[in-house]
């Protein structure tokens, strides 16, 4: 018996991203204007789903793949964050660190060096230059005095593992970023940095041959049968054999996940370009934060000049849609923590602002695997879609085609998502929670 899933929304992503906006418009793809046939259509073109595709074609070349996104390729939630895969756990404040907690972070490693991997061979194998993929690794640096212990007890732990790591002083920390603002830092080699939009733009445009991507053509409804699915589309549709879902948060859309997603959106701000020696340091890094909930910051560079990127700010939006009252609030944030970080440069305008949806699940797994006959999820990044919503397309790639890999039996080790409380409970608990965890974060 088949069953028929339709959307009850389709993806609204308001402003467009900063990184969009430092590259040249790009030309979409044609939109699906017929009916079309493949072996797999995959429903959502951002890091899962351009993940799956390459993963598919690599596992299988003779496979007809079908990529289906409602809008274009980067203006999505890939395009929105700031910019790091990292290698590492990214809570550098958890507790104890045991056998169990050991074994966790060594999961989380192969997870997301996998993801990173990916883009690295793709990026050497396509001649793609460091504005685009910058395998420079990354800071996490401290306001206070509490993040430095922050960072201090990472570094053990990092010791632990037997990862390279190297700890830094106020002075040090001040000659990477040029400011002396921050009391010590953490640099950790591992992690790359991209160009997000640029990266899943590039991805895209390796398609050919028996892979076919439609840009703003979104996804209406699923239908299942004994003999296949059919994803319709407002022009047309696709018959495939089996369907991913890249969707992140909209899974919840089609009726998957529901009650068991929590829908997060995250801020950034990009400053007007500025003339690189007004600012002494490197000219390209990135930082987190010491403490979780705290600001991320980036010096980027380009033709026109040199600039920094703010992110900050969490905010819960079960509608998936930001209002234009929290990016008001998100953006005086931004403002201040510029001004606390460059005091010298608070003079300095914000030129792009956007927000950026996550999914999480209360108990921290993806929404992965065959929810249905033949349908099958790469979704709920968690908050780290750079690489654990790349590891989750590739993961659900393999188990598509019955591949078997480490990285595979991680995913399929991952408990289900759990249900969550009552809607109205929900609410208020998830504003409380990001309320008091940016509190506790303070300065950081």
């Amino acid at each position: 018996m088949g069953k028929t899933f339709r959307a009850s929304r389709l993806p609204a992503h308001g402003a467009e991203p900063g990184w969009a906006a430092l590259l040249p418009a790009r030309t979409p793809t044609p939109e699906l204007d017929r009916a079309f046939s493949a072996d797999v259509v995959i429903i959502g073109a951002g890091f899962a789903g351009l993940a799956a595709a390459t993963r598919l074609t690599q596992l299988d070349p003779g496979l007809s793949v079908s990529v289906i996104d409602a809008d274009v390729v980067g203006n999505g939630a890939s395009g929105r964050n700031s910019g790091f895969l990292i290698d590492l756990p990214h809570d550098i404040s958890s507790g104890n660190f045991g056998a169990d907690a050991a074994t966790k972070s060594r999961n989380e490693i192969t997870v997301a060096r996998t993801a990173i991997q990916l883009y690295a061979g793709l990026a050497n194998e396509n001649g793609w230059n460091r504005d685009i993929l910058d395998p420079s690794g990354k800071y996490s640096v401290a306001m206070t005095n509490a993040g430095t212990e922050h960072l201090t007890t990472y570094s053990s732990k990092l010791k632990a593992l037997g990862e390279p790591h190297q700890l830094l002083g106020a002075v040090e920390i001040a000659e990477v970023t040029g400011t002396r603002s921050f009391k010590s830092g953490l640099f950790t080699p591992g992690a790359v940095m991209v160009q997000p939009v640029a990266l899943v733009r590039n991805i895209a445009d390796l398609f050919q041959g028996s892979v076919r991507l439609f840009e703003r053509t979104p996804a209406l409804s699923i239908e299942t049968s004994s003999s296949g699915c059919k994803v319709k589309t407002p022009k047309g549709e696709v018959t495939a054999d089996k369907v991913i879902l890249a969707t992140n948060g909209h899974a919840e859309s089609f009726g998957f996940g529901s009650g068991e997603l929590l829908h997060v959106f995250t801020y950034a701000s990009l400053t007007e370009p500025f003339e690189p020696s007004l600012l002494g340091g490197l000219r390209k890094w990135g930082a987190t934060p010491a403490a979780p909930m705290g600001t991320t910051v980036r010096r980027i560079n380009g033709p026109g000049g040199d600039r920094i990127l703010i992110r900050s700010r969490y905010s819960y939006h079960p509608n998936i849609k930001v209002g234009g009252g929290s990016m008001k609030s998100a953006a005086k944030l931004h403002d201040r923590k510029f001004a606390d970080r460059f005091p010298d440069h608070r003079y300095l305008k914000m030129q792009y602002r956007w927000a950026g949806a996550m999914a999480l699940t209360y108990n921290t797994v993806p929404l992965f695997g065959e929810l249905e006959d033949r349908i099958f999820s790469a979704c709920a990044c968690n908050g780290i879609g750079g690489t654990k919503a790349t590891a989750a397309g590739i993961a659900t790639a393999e188990l598509v085609v019955g591949h078997r890999s480490p990285l595979g039996e991680i995913f399929q080790a991952f408990d289900k998502p759990q249900k969550l409380p009552p809607r109205a409970l929900v609410e208020v608990g998830a504003r409380f929670n990001l309320k008091m965890r940016e509190w506790r974060a303070g300065c950081e």
